[in-house]
């Protein structure tokens, strides 16, 4: 894993946010609160304003795939 994640980073943020959310369905979220949660990862070091809806979906199923 890099220093920190940047929002290309989806799959190494996903497995972030299952360490970090091990019992929360990645689906049952709304972007702005995955959002609020990627940025408040401590590994997370972007920009929280170059995120974009794709990217948001691309997280979003990086993690569903990991936890299936």
């Amino acid at each position: 894993m890099p220093d920190k994640l940047t929002w290309r980073d989806s799959d190494d943020i996903a497995y972030a946010l299952i360490d970090k959310f091990p019992d929360q369905d990645p689906l049952k979220l709304s972007f702005p609160k995955l959002h609020k949660m990627v940025v408040e990862l401590e590994e997370f070091g972007d920009d929280p304003d170059k995120s974009s809806e794709a990217v948001m979906e691309a997280i979003q199923m990086a993690w569903y795939e990991e936890v299936q």
